[in-house]
C-alpha cells in the first residue's frame, strides 16, 4: 500500500487528489493551517481530515512513499523541511499527476481563459460515449463527484494551469504534464503577481507549444491573434490544428449549432463558448470520437460550475453566476450574456478579488471590459486590499481604468446586498462575476426574486 502525506491538503484540487488516492486504496494523511467547506466535510467523511490545524514535522516519517506539496505552503514549511532532511520524495501536484499517468496518452488543455469549460465539455462527451479516461479539472462538474480520477484508463484529460507549480518550483504547472496533445485556447495577461511582464507571460505558452513532440498534436484557437502567432511560430514538429468558433445562430435567447444535418440546440452560449466547443470537438476527434458522436452528446452539456451558471430564472430574467475575474474573461462573459439577450437590461457585478485585479498598475487592462452591460458595478473589500499590501482604489480611479464614467463602486457587502435586492429585475439579467463570494453575500433573496417571477 502506497502512503502519501499532503502538505496543504485543504485546497480545492489538493483535497480532490487526496480523495482520489483514498479511492485508489492508498494511505493518505495531510496537514493545513485552514480548511474550508466543502473540503472539510469531504475530507472528514473520507477519514483523512487533520485532527488539528497547523504543521507537524512529526507526521513526516521515512516510511512515507512521498510528500505532495501544495502551492499554499511556504518554502520554510516545517513539514517540508523535515521531509527534505529525511530524503522523502517531494512531489508537486502536477509532478505527481504525471508520475501516475506516464503510460497514458496525456491531453493538456491550456489557455488564459476557457480551459475549464473546454475540459468539462470533453469529459462530458467522453463519459456520454462510454470512453474510459482519467482526468484533472479545476471545477466541480455535474456527473463527476471528484475533480480528479486516477485509474488504469489509457487516456487522461488535464486542465493545464500556467500558474506556478509549488513553493520550490517557480515554473508553470503545465510544463510538468509532458503532453501528447496540447490545446491552447487564448492568451490574455493574468497572474500579474507572478508574471508582471506580459512578454514573459506569453513566453510560457510558446514554451508549452514548443514542447509538443514530433508525434504529438498542437490544437490552437486561431481566432486569438496571440495564440495564432505563437502557434505558427512554434518550433514543434508535431501536427498543428487550428480552430475557431463553431458556426451557430441565436433564436429567441437559445443557441443552435449549424451542423451538416441541420440546427442543433445546445445549453451554452457566447462566442468564447462556441470556440471552446470547437476546441473540445477537435480533442474528442483526436481521441477517436466522431463528429456525429460529439453532436449526439453535446446538447445535454449544461456548463461547468460558475461558468455562466444559472442560479435562478423567470420568464423575462436570469440570475447568472460566473467565475470571470481576469479582463478577457470578464469581457467575454458580459458580451456573451448581452448578445444572447439583447432586448434585456444587463446588470453586471464584478468583484475585484485577485492580486492582479486589485493592483492599480494592472487596472488599464480592464478598459472597456464591461461596456456591453447597461449597469456596471464593482465590489471590492478594503480588508482584502490591505492583506495584499495594495492601495485601495476609489470610484474615480476605477471609472478611469474601466473607461466607464457611470461605473458604481461598493466596498461593503451589506451595501451591495441592499442595492441588488432593491433593483427591479423586470426584463433584466443579473450577472455576478467573481473568483470569490462577495464576502459571503447571501444570494437567496436574489434567487427568490427571480424564481417568484419578480424578474
Amino acid at each position: 500500500m502506497k502512503n502519501y502525506h499532503f502538505i496543504a491538503i485543504g485546497g480545492a484540487v489538493m483535497h480532490n487528489l487526496a480523495l482520489a488516492l483514498v479511492r485508489k486504496g492508498y494511505q493518505v494523511s495531510g496537514s493545513d493551517d485552514e480548511i474550508y467547506e466543502p473540503s472539510r466535510t469531504r475530507l472528514e467523511n473520507a477519514g483523512i481530515l487533520p485532527h488539528e490545524y497547523g504543521w507537524f514535522p512529526e507526521k513526516i516519517t521515512s516510511d512515507l512513499d512521498g510528500i505532495i506539496l501544495g502551492m499554499h505552503a511556504r518554502i520554510d514549511n516545517p513539514e517540508l523541511i523535515r521531509a527534505q532532511e529525511l530524503g522523502v520524495p517531494v512531489f508537486s501536484f502536477p509532478e505527481f499527476i504525471y508520475n501516475q499517468s506516464r503510460d497514458k496518452k496525456r491531453v493538456v488543455i491550456a489557455g488564459s481563459h476557457g480551459k475549464t469549460s473546454i475540459t468539462s465539455i470533453i469529459l462530458h462527451v467522453l463519459k456520454d460515449q462510454k470512453v474510459d479516461f482519467d482526468y484533472l479539472v479545476g471545477a466541480q462538474i455535474e456527473g463527476f463527484d471528484l475533480m480528479v480520477r486516477l485509474s488504469d484508463a489509457p487516456v487522461i484529460i488535464i486542465e493545464g494551469d500556467e500558474y506556478l507549480t509549488s513553493p520550490i518550483d517557480r515554473t508553470p504547472k503545465f510544463f510538468h504534464y509532458k503532453h501528447d496533445i496540447a490545446l491552447v485556447s487564448g492568451i490574455a495577461w493574468d497572474h500579474f503577481n507572478v508574471f508582471p511582464d506580459f512578454e514573459d507571460y506569453k513566453a510560457q505558452f510558446s514554451q508549452l507549444m514548443d514542447k509538443t513532440a514530433e508525434n504529438g498534436e498542437l490544437i490552437y484557437c486561431e481566432a486569438d491573434p496571440l495564440v495564432k502567432s505563437a502557434a505558427e511560430n512554434s518550433s514543434t514538429l508535431g501536427q498543428k490544428t487550428p480552430y475557431k468558433a463553431h458556426p451557430a445562430e441565436i433564436r429567441n435567447g437559445k443557441t443552435f449549432l449549424k451542423t451538416g444535418t441541420g440546427l442543433l440546440e445546445i445549453g451554452i452560449f457566447g462566442d468564447h463558448n462556441l470556440q471552446n466547443l470547437q476546441g473540445a470537438m477537435e480533442i474528442c476527434q483526436a481521441l477517436g470520437v466522431s463528429k456525429e458522436q460529439f453532436y449526439h452528446s453535446i446538447p445535454s452539456f449544461k456548463g461547468a460550475a460558475k461558468r455562466q451558471e444559472i442560479l435562478a430564472s423567470s420568464k423575462n430574467g436570469i440570475l447568472f453566476r460566473d467565475f470571470a475575474h481576469a479582463p478577457s474573461k470578464l469581457k467575454a462573459t458580459v458580451n456573451a450574456v448581452k448578445n444572447q439577450f439583447p432586448e434585456r437590461r444587463l446588470i453586471s457585478v464584478q468583484e475585484l478579488h485577485t492580486y492582479s485585479s486589485l493592483n492599480q498598475e494592472f487596472l488599464p487592462n480592464y478598459a472597456e471590459s464591461m461596456d456591453a452591460a447597461d449597469t456596471a458595478v464593482i465590489y471590492l473589500n478594503p480588508h482584502a486590499v490591505a492583506l495584499k499590501k495594495l492601495k485601495l482604489m476609489d470610484q474615480a480611479t476605477l471609472r478611469e481604468g474601466f473607461k466607464r464614467a457611470d461605473l458604481i463602486l461598493f466596498t461593503e457587502s451589506q451595501a451591495l446586498k441592499e442595492y441588488l435586492n432593491s433593483q427591479n429585475y423586470t426584463n433584466t439579467n443579473l450577472l455576478l462575476m467573481s473568483s470569490g463570494n462577495y464576502d459571503n453575500l447571501d444570494l437567496e433573496p436574489l434567487k427568490a426574486k427571480f424564481n417568484s417571477n419578480e424578474a
